[in-house]
C-alpha cells in the first residue's frame, strides 16, 4: 500500500541541514492569462467548508469539489434508490465506529460465532466480509519480496535490487536524523509531563541542561514549521523510516508466516478469518478512513460526510498489509466482494511490482463479468503512469484494456489553476481515467474519531461514492456504463496544471484519459437520461 510519505517534518529535517529523503518541490506560479477565472478560489477555503469540501460544487463555491450536495438538493430528493454493496479491499476496518452505524454489510446467510461454513462460500464466519491477512500486520514490499527469492534470472530482479538498494540507502541516511528528533521529542515531553503540548509550550521550558536546550530548538524549529499538529507529523514521519527499515525492506523479515498459507499457490484458499477488524483495530486507519469517504452518515454533524447518504453497505475485507499486498489476496478479494453482492469495488492500494498480475487481471475480468465496477487508486508517487509500473492495472501493454469495467482515479487538491492536482498524484494520458478530490479529506479513523487525509487513496472512495449513487438510483445501468458516465460527464478543466515529482506544467487535458473531473450532479443527470433510454 503506497501512502503518501511524510513531507512536513521532511522538509523540517532539511531545515536543521540534515539530509533527507526528496520532498515535494514548491509550486510554481502558472500565467493567469492561461487560467479560466470562473473556475478559480480566490479566496480560502473556511474552516466550516475544509472538512467537507469534496461535496461542493466548483462553479458555485469555486472549489473543485464534486458537486455532491447539489445533486441531494436538486436531483435526489424524494427519489426511490435500491440497495448497493461496495466491497472496501483495504487494511482493516473499525465496523463498530458510530458513523458508520447501519452502513456495515451483514452475511445474512451465516451464523456468528457457530465455526461453521453456513452458506458453503469457502469463509468461515464471515459476517462481515473476510480477513485475509489473518493476524499478520506488516510485510515486505514486493521489491523486497522479489530480491529475497534470490532468482537472478527473474524478468524483475535487476531492478528490484537496484531499487531496494537504493531505498535501503536513503532510509539508512536519514535514520539518525529521526533518532535524533525522536530523542528531542521524548526530552521535551519528559520535561513538560504531557503527552500533548504545544509550541508556546516548548518555548517556556528554561533549562541550563545541554542536551535539553538542543532538544528545545529542535523541536520549536519543527512545531514552528509543522503547525499544531506538529507531535502527529513527526510519528508519522518516524514510523515511515523505521517501517521501511524493519518490515518493508527487510529482506530478512517474513511477515507471511503469521498467515499459514502458500502465497504462490492461488488454489491454497482456506486461510484468514471474519475478524475484519485486524488484530489492532486501531491500525486499520486507512480502512476505516476509505469508508467513511463512501457511507458515513451525513448531516448528523459528527465528522464528514459520506458520499452515498443512504441504501449502501460497506463489506469490509482486509488484504492490505502495512507494506505491499500480495496478488493472491487481491485477487481473491475481488472475487470474494464480486460472489458476495457487492457492486462496486474500492481498491485504495497498489505497488510497482506484481509477479502474480494474471491473477488479478482475472479476478477484474471475473468482475466485469459478473458487473461489478472496480474503482482503483491511480497512487501517489508523482508519476506518468502511462510509462512508469502501477499495480493493479486494466492492461497488459498500458495501452489495450482487459476489461471495461475499472476506473482509475487521480488526485485533486482543493484549490483551482495550477495547483488544481495534488503534489503527489500520479496522472496519465492513457492510464487515469478521472480525477476526484484526494487533498484534506475529512473522514472516519477507529475509535470513533475523525482526521483529515490525503492520497489518492482517498480519491478513490470520492469516485467510487459516486459510483455507488448512480448504482443505487439507477440499478439497471452496468458498470461499464456507470465507469463511462462518471467520465463523460466530468468537469473539464480547460487550462495548464502542474503535475509530478518533477512539477512539469501541463494541460489538465493530458493528464487523464477524460481530461475531467468528477461531478456527481452531472453524473445523475446522465444516468437518469441512460436509464430511461433503456426502458
Amino acid at each position: 500500500m503506497r501512502l503518501v510519505k511524510p513531507f512536513l517534518v521532511t522538509s523540517i529535517v532539511a531545515a536543521l541541514t540534515l539530509s533527507c529523503s526528496p520532498k515535494i518541490a514548491p509550486i510554481v506560479s502558472t500565467n493567469p492569462v492561461n487560467i479560466d477565472k470562473t473556475l478559480l478560489k480566490t479566496t480560502p477555503i473556511k474552516e466550516e467548508d475544509l472538512k467537507r469540501w469534496s461535496h461542493l460544487d466548483i462553479v458555485k463555491d469555486t472549489i473543485p469539489g464534486m458537486s455532491v450536495d447539489k445533486a441531494y438538493s436538486e436531483l435526489l430528493k424524494g427519489k426511490k434508490a435500491t440497495k448497493v454493496i461496495v466491497g472496501v479491499i483495504d487494511s482493516g476496518i473499525d465496523i463498530d465506529h458510530e458513523d458508520l452505524k447501519g452502513k456495515i454489510w451483514t452475511n445474512k446467510k451465516e451464523v456468528a460465532g457457530n465455526k461453521k461454513d453456513d452458506d458453503n462460500n469457502g469463509y468461515v464466519d464471515d459476517i462481515h466480509g473476510w480477513n485475509f491477512l489473518g493476524d499478520a500486520e506488516n510485510e515486505n514490499l514486493e521489491l523486497t519480496r522479489i530480491v529475497k527469492k534470490g532468482d537472478v534470472n527473474s524478468p524483475d530482479y535487476a531492478a528490484a535490487k537496484a531499487e531496494l538498494d537504493e531505498k535501503l540507502a536513503q532510509m539508512n541516511q536519514q535514520k539518525p536524523q529521526v533518532d535524533m528528533i525522536a530523542k528531542a521529542e521524548k526530552n521535551v515531553r519528559t520535561y513538560l509531563k504531557k503527552e500533548k503540548y504545544t509550541l508556546a509550550d516548548i518555548k517556556s521550558i528554561t533549562t541550563t541542561d545541554t542536551e535539553l536546550s538542543q532538544s528545545k530548538a529542535i523541536m520549536t524549529q519543527v512545531a514552528t514549521q509543522a503547525g499544531e499538529n506538529f507531535q502527529e507529523e513527526i510519528n508519522s514521519y518516524i514510523n515511515y523510516i523505521y517501517d521501511q527499515l524493519n518490515y518493508n525492506l527487510n529482506v530478512n523479515f517474513d511477515g507471511r508466516t503469521a498467515v499459514g498459507d502458500n502465497p504462490n499457490d492461488i488454489n491454497d484458499k482456506k486461510y484468514g478469518n471474519g475478524n475484519v477488524k485486524g488484530p489492532d483495530f486501531l491500525k486499520g486507519e486507512h480502512g476505516t478512513h476509505v469508508s467513511g469517504i463512501i457511507a458515513q452518515n451525513r448531516g448528523n454533524k459528527k465528522g464528514g460526510d459520506g458520499v452515498v447518504a443512504n441504501n449502501v453497505e460497506i463489506m469490509a475485507i482486509r488484504s492490505v498489509p502495512n507494506g505491499d499486498e500480495y496478488d493472491k489476496d487481491i485477487a481473491l478479494a475481488i472475487r470474494y466482494a464480486v460472489d458476495n453482492g457487492a457492486k462496486v469495488i474500492n481498491g485504495s492500494f497498489g505497488k510497482d511490482y506484481s509477479p502474480n498480475k494474471e491473477w488479478v487481471f482475472d479476478a477484474i475480468k471475473y468482475a466485469a463479468s459478473k458487473d461489478v465496477l472496480f474503482v482503483h487508486a491511480a497512487g501517489n508517487d508523482g508519476k506518468n503512469i502511462d510509462v512508469a509500473p502501477n499495480f493493479p492495472n486494466d492492461s497488459k501493454d498500458k495501452i489495450t484494456e482487459i476489461s471495461d469495467n475499472v476506473l482509475t482515479i487521480g488526485a485533486l487538491n482543493n484549490q483551482c489553476g495550477a495547483k488544481l492536482i495534488a503534489p503527489f498524484s500520479n496522472f496519465g494520458k492513457v492510464n487515469v481515467d478521472i480525477f476526484a478530490p484526494g487533498m484534506e479529506i475529512y473522514a472516519t479513523v477507529p475509535n470513533n474519531k475523525y482526521k483529515m487525509e490525503q492520497g489518492t487513496s482517498m480519491a478513490g472512495p470520492n469516485a467510487a461514492g459516486v459510483a455507488a449513487l448512480i448504482r443505487s438510483y439507477y440499478p439497471n445501468l452496468t458498470a461499464s456504463e456507470v465507469k463511462h458516465i462518471i467520465m463523460d460527464s466530468g468537469t473539464a478543466i480547460p487550462y495548464e496544471v502542474i503535475v509530478g515529482e518533477k512539477r512539469i506544467k501541463m494541460p489538465f487535458s493530458e493528464t487523464c484519459v477524460s481530461g475531467k473531473i468528477v461531478n456527481a450532479y452531472n453524473a445523475l443527470l446522465m444516468a437518469e437520461k441512460l436509464s430511461k433510454s433503456k426502458k
